[in-house]
């Protein structure tokens, strides 16, 4: 794949996951990159890391479908098209569910999945334009299989997985390719108040991710063979993964209590 010439089209890509996969991105020769993100100051300093690339910074927050507008007006006035368009924005609030507040439970929904998929919905036009596009999607782990004290944020995660699934589908005789990434628990700013053990580090999955990408992968599971074989079992037989999971219900707690990346 000719990286130089892809018009990318970019969420979240001011910090963590994002930054790192831009970074990859950069390596293999990309230019052409348009980010999308909520603080302009952010997104302007990756200009100065990056400062061969060809930057298009769009102020914007994906919750809000006028502010999606504007961004695939800013990028369809730009290029008239896109190659790559990667929904890796996200929101965390964990907890008991009876004291996450009301508006971080609607904005993880509106952010996480409606926001993707409506920037998905009026991206296709230009994705059509193309001729090798790809649609990644960010989704996470706890998208594979939901734990306590994460319900609406695995919810939101696990939509993630469907749509992707559901419009790998549609998107086939568009010759469009849709690929879900599903990070486990990764060294970013989204993770800084969560109590959690051994980390990957961003650029892990940024690797992973491209690797992914180049071979046209439908899923990228983070995690290691571990993950792999939880996969399984919690598919096989939920109540006795319950089991397993019940027996680390005071780690879990005591990890998810605080954690909020809004």
């Amino acid at each position: 794949m000719n990286f130089e010439t892809k018009k990318i089209l970019i969420t979240g890509g001011s910090k963590g996951i994002g930054k790192a996969i831009i970074a990859a991105l950069y390596k293999k020769g990309a230019k052409d990159i348009a980010v999308v993100g909520r603080s302009l100051e952010k997104m302007k300093a990756l200009q100065e890391e990056f400062p061969n690339a060809n930057f298009e910074f769009i102020q914007g927050d994906v919750s809000k479908p006028e502010d999606i507008k504007n961004v695939i007006s800013s990028v369809q006035n730009k290029w008239g098209f896109v190659d790559i368009l990667i929904n890796n924005a996200g929101v965390v609030s964990a907890g008991k569910l009876d004291e996450i507040e009301d508006e971080d439970i609607i904005a993880q929904q509106n952010i996480n999945v409606t926001g993707l998929i409506l920037l998905t919905k009026h991206a296709l036009p230009l994705l059509k334009m193309s001729e090798e596009a790809t649609i990644i999607n960010v989704s996470s782990g706890l998208g594979l299989i939901a734990m306590p004290f994460y319900a609406p944020y695995a919810a939101s995660k696990a939509a993630v997985k469907h749509f992707s699934e559901a419009m790998r589908r549609e998107l086939e005789p568009f010759k469009i390719h849709v690929m879900t990434v599903y990070p486990t628990a990764t060294d970013t700013p989204m993770m800084k108040t969560a109590s959690s053990g051994e980390m990957d580090s961003p650029e892990l999955v940024a690797t992973k991710t491209i690797e992914g990408l180049i071979n046209k992968e439908i899923d990228v599971i983070l995690g290691g063979p571990q993950r792999i074989e939880d996969n399984k079992a919690n598919f096989k037989n939920p109540l006795e993964f319950d089991k397993k999971v019940s027996g680390m219900y005071a780690a879990m707690l005591d990890r998810a209590s605080g954690h909020r990346s809004m």
